[in-house]
């Protein structure tokens, strides 16, 4: 059995392809053609999916929430990677290595 590649800090994170997206009062909804199936990201997994349209490394998009909430450093980590994680397993997002340069 192939385990997928897990969720860490150091990774560049990106919206799956193949989903429907609709703002619902505030909260964003998602059908996922590849699945069929129906998600609620509500308002704050709505902003996080905003902000992986385009590659993002999980500590940027940990710190642009902090900039914009107010919420502790450790607390926003394990919270985002937690939601990643969740998209993860359902296939919505991309998970890849961060290039050096």
């Amino acid at each position: 059995m192939i385990k997928k590649q897990g969720i860490s800090l150091n990774k560049l994170i990106t919206q799956g392809k193949g989903n429907i997206i609709s703002d619902m009062g505030g909260e964003k909804v998602m059908l996922s053609v590849h699945n069929g199936k129906y998600y609620n990201l509500g308002e704050m997994g709505g902003a996080i999916w905003d902000l992986i349209e385009k590659p993002l490394l999980v500590t940027e998009l940990v710190a642009v929430l902090m900039s914009k909430y107010e919420v502790e450093q450790s607390t926003c980590e394990e919270q985002v990677i937690s939601f990643l994680e969740l998209l993860l397993e359902e296939d919505l997002i991309e998970v890849r290595e961060a290039v050096s340069l």
